[in-house]
């Protein structure tokens, strides 16, 4: 069986694009960054108060998630603190806030390893 010219050509082309492809998307992957924290884009000028003090008992199985001071569009709102479940390997980063340029936005409690 003879291959013309046309179909090496075609067989070559698409060979190399396969190629191109891979290398390119190796890049992408090899350039991603662990994201930034997610912000709930609230940000204010009033500072929050200094959180309640709760003291839960252990729990096994469980993570104590401290609770946080949330905005409600006029001032800032305690929210109660939570158990949630535990995941091997990781730490729970409390939901908290932080100063910004002279503000103050509330960053969302998140696994961490």
């Amino acid at each position: 069986m003879r291959v013309s010219l046309i179909q090496a050509d075609d067989a070559l082309h698409h060979a190399l694009l396969g190629v191109v492809a891979a290398i390119c998307l190796a890049g992408c992957v090899a350039t991603v960054r662990a994201p930034a924290p997610a912000y709930y884009g609230v940000e204010v000028d009033v500072a929050p108060p200094p959180p309640v003090v709760e003291v839960p008992p252990p729990r096994a199985g469980f993570v104590w998630a401290p609770g946080y001071y949330n905005w409600n569009g006029h001032q800032h709102v305690w929210v109660e603190g939570r158990f949630i479940g535990e995941r091997p390997g990781y730490r729970w980063a409390p939901d908290h806030w932080e100063q910004h340029n002279g503000r103050w936005r509330f960053a969302k409690g998140h696994w961490e390893r």
